[in-house]
């Protein structure tokens, strides 16, 4: 069985190096490591004088520009330059947090399933909201989520993460991929295509990467706006399933550890981007009745506003 990571880069840093290496060991080995990376000036000043294809033979390095990248289409050409019989999507933040990853990730990726997705571990810089937020979107039990399970899990059911996540190519090129052109949430919605048709969704906690981010309050308004586009433009997936729901769980869960742990000073900060991340959503949901100067400024991606 061949597998094959791919990672899209922009403005990579050293830790793009931790990532690889510990791609290196993996008990299940890695073939090809394919990085499709976004403005070729920015990877070449990481790399300068380093011998980087020396450390990394197995690495394939694919250019792009600002312009061309897509959430969606630049992951479904880096899926073409594969032939593996698995393929698993990573992002350059993520970090193996041991050498079993790949194993556990692929362990359950047979039968009925189409995909499926590492645990998210905190950073130790991580703030304690964030913190608290992976524990609850990525708890400590496996499970494989399948169209029986809207009832109970909502838009969870079709929740998968391209920060780490292996995909049957099979039933990949069956269902015809990722979207081509998307903002945000490709991941999700080839998930939601996958469930539909029968098949399901695997999450592996014992698959493990460090990934969290310190966003600032802009950041979060910027990324929610993001995340309620992708959803406006799919209604296929997202207008059957409530996904506030979910979030509201997520501020009254966060707000009990705070006040458990007696870190009531962390609170009113919380709130504040609460209500950041909710305006960011709102109004990415309603884009098409904001001026095009309010979608440039809410964006995180102005490239793809103008495609």
């Amino acid at each position: 069985m061949n597998i094959d990571v791919i990672i899209p880069v922009y403005k990579p840093t050293e830790a793009l190096f931790h990532l690889l290496e510990g791609l290196k060991g993996q008990t299940v080995p890695v073939r090809n490591i394919i990085l499709m990376n976004t403005e070729q000036k920015y990877f070449e000043q990481l790399i300068y004088g380093k011998r980087f294809f020396e450390l990394f033979p197995n690495v394939k390095v694919y250019h792009l520009s600002k312009k061309e990248f897509d959430h969606g289409g630049t992951r479904r050409r880096g899926v073409r330059r594969s032939d593996g019989d698995i393929f698993v999507m990573m992002t350059q933040d993520a970090l193996p947090a041991d050498e079993r990853l790949i194993e556990e990730l692929t362990a359950h990726l047979k039968g009925q399933v189409a995909a499926a997705y590492a645990r998210q571990l905190p950073a130790l810089d991580c703030r304690e909201t964030e913190r608290i937020s992976r524990l609850f979107n990525y708890p400590p039990k496996s499970r494989i989520k399948t169209a029986a399970d809207l009832p109970e899990l909502g838009i969870k059911t079709y929740f998968c993460s391209n920060v780490c996540a292996a995909y049957r190519r099979d039933i990949y090129e069956e269902l015809g991929g990722f979207v081509k052109h998307t903002i945000f949430n490709e991941d999700m919605i080839y998930a939601a295509c996958a469930v539909k048709a029968g098949y399901g969704i695997a999450y592996e906690a014992g698959a493990r990467v460090i990934h969290s981010h310190n966003d600032t309050k802009l950041g979060v308004l910027k990324r929610n706006f993001d995340l309620g586009v992708s959803q406006a433009q799919h209604p296929e997936v997202f207008a059957e399933v409530v996904s506030e729901s979910e979030g509201k769980k997520l501020v009254l869960e966060t707000l009990r550890q705070l006040k458990k742990k007696g870190l009531f000073w962390q609170m009113p900060g919380f709130l504040v981007q609460c209500v950041c991340k909710y305006a960011g959503y709102l109004l990415g949901k309603h884009y098409e009745n904001l001026p095009r100067r309010w979608v440039l400024a809410l964006t995180s991606n102005k490239e793809y506003w103008e495609r």
